[in-house]
């Protein structure tokens, strides 16, 4: 009989909370509105990051349920706590349902536009999970509009609209590390019968698609940066001065993904790429200066 600390490891893998690093999204909107910087406006973004990281809980631990018995043939997946049998399926299904009900309880606290949004999320997810993650192009789509819905959420529950120039950086983001952990599966030799959307990707097709987003990313930061309606917001035009971290990291991610082919798994990436984690906190530094100084 396994202990309970054992067991306690077992779901918190399930879990997967290094994975909540995502939903630094959902706070985004209130790093970008110094206006609404205050203690309801803080307590708001919490309460959001910690909901949306909930919600993607749930979401983690029925994609692990729907996907365990193809996990079990993947020679790293195997290890994973429903494949393995350490979690029993319906013993999954229940902790799936108690941490929805916790982000909902969450949720009920802030205005009525974050829970639509919330729910859309865990909709697209649920359904993602379950059977469009096997369609070609809709799945790094999807993982795209989860990001964005990310955003969304977060500027919904400090009362704010978002930004559409972030909505579309974020989107674009989302999309280009999407396509280059397809592109890791690919150079991975991933059989297209573990994750049927491969059959719709190869090499050049990605390569492309990569180059197409990024390009797309680029100008439209640059336009973000050199746009009067937001000069006049943040009453300075030095936002430019921000670029060259969000090209330096663009191009350290290239890197990564199509000189070092370990593109596969973008939360540690982050967490561990000295170079990016400058990029990051060079970006945040200066960015913040320029609107809050």
């Amino acid at each position: 009989m396994r202990s309970n600390r054992n067991m306690l490891t077992d779901f918190l893998a399930l879990a997967r909370p290094r994975h909540w690093i995502k939903n630094a999204f959902v706070a985004a909107p209130l790093f970008f509105t110094p206006e609404a910087l205050g203690l309801p406006a803080l307590v708001a973004a919490a309460t959001a990051v910690a909901a949306f990281s909930l919600a993607a809980s749930a979401v983690y631990v029925f994609n692990d349920f729907c996907d365990r018995d193809a996990d079990r043939l993947h020679p790293i997946k195997c290890k994973r706590p429903i494949a393995s049998g350490a979690v029993a399926p319906a013993a999954a299904l229940v902790f799936a349902a108690v941490l929805l009900a916790a982000s909902a309880a969450l949720a009920w606290q802030l205005p009525r536009a974050f829970g639509t949004v919330l729910g859309v999320y865990l909709a697209l997810n649920l359904a993602y999970s379950w059977r469009l993650k096997h369609v070609s192009l809709l799945d790094v789509l999807i993982v795209a509009a989860g990001f964005v819905l990310r955003v969304e959420g977060g500027a919904f529950a400090i009362g704010v609209m978002p930004s559409v120039w972030i909505l579309v950086c974020t989107g674009l983001l989302a999309l280009f590390l999407a396509l280059a952990k397809r592109r890791d599966d690919l150079v991975s030799d991933v059989d297209a019968e573990h994750r049927k959307a491969l059959a719709g990707y190869n090499l050049r097709f990605v390569d492309t698609a990569i180059a197409v987003v990024l390009g797309a990313l680029a100008v439209s930061y640059l336009l973000y940066t050199a746009d009067q309606a937001v000069i006049r917001r943040y009453g300075t035009d030095r936002l430019y001065l921000t670029a060259p971290f969000v090209l330096a990291g663009m191009l350290r991610y290239l890197q990564i993904a199509l000189v070092e082919e370990r593109s596969g798994a973008p939360t540690d990436i982050a967490l561990s790429d000295r170079f990016l984690i400058v990029c990051v906190l060079g970006w945040v530094a200066v960015f913040g200066y320029l609107i809050y100084a």
